[in-house]
């Protein structure tokens, strides 16, 4: 989601050159929203959107807009702006990570956003292995219940042979 034309253009065609996904744009904040129903992976936010509209939402805005309608979106804020104050705050308000608009500003995209699906697929791993843990955990819980019930019934069988032992006595 950037304003400058150019640079979003820039931003796409590199990405297609260098990754395997679907890439939307939007040169808006308010357009990035109303398509989040899309489910994106990651967004990638400039900090200021005020290039076409005056009005329009900043990218902090976006950001909060974004969270509140999805927390676990990782949203990476961008910026011409190399001023820590800015970085603190986007982070404050949930950015996965902040970039500088510079000449390395795609290679750092980059690697962010192979951390990024390094790190959704690593909790799609947990997941998955908490899930085999718990049917597990389930199977060994109707196992016990199982053993208790044969152990229950054998102790019943050896009352009735020890009464069986008793009547063959007297």
């Amino acid at each position: 989601v950037d304003d400058d034309a150019l640079f979003l253009k820039s931003l796409e065609i590199e990405f297609l050159q260098h990754a395997d996904f679907t890439i939307e744009t939007f040169a808006t904040g308010e357009l990035c929203v109303e398509n989040l129903s899309h489910a994106p992976d990651v967004i990638i936010l400039d900090y200021l959107l005020d290039g076409i509209d005056k009005t329009a939402m900043n990218g902090i805005e976006t950001l909060d807009r974004i969270k509140a309608f999805d927390p676990e979106i990782p949203v990476v804020m961008l910026s011409a702006q190399d001023k820590i104050d800015v970085a603190i705050s986007c982070m404050h308000h949930m950015a996965f990570d902040y970039v500088v608009k510079s000449e390395t500003a795609f290679i750092r995209l980059q690697k962010i956003i192979t951390t990024i699906f390094r790190y959704k697929k690593l909790e799609k791993e947990l997941s998955s292995a908490r899930k085999s843990n718990q049917k597990f955990e389930k199977t060994i819980q109707s196992s016990k219940v199982n053993i208790t019930q044969q152990n229950d019934n054998i102790k019943s069988i050896n009352k009735e042979l020890e009464m069986l032992d008793i009547k063959i006595d007297n």
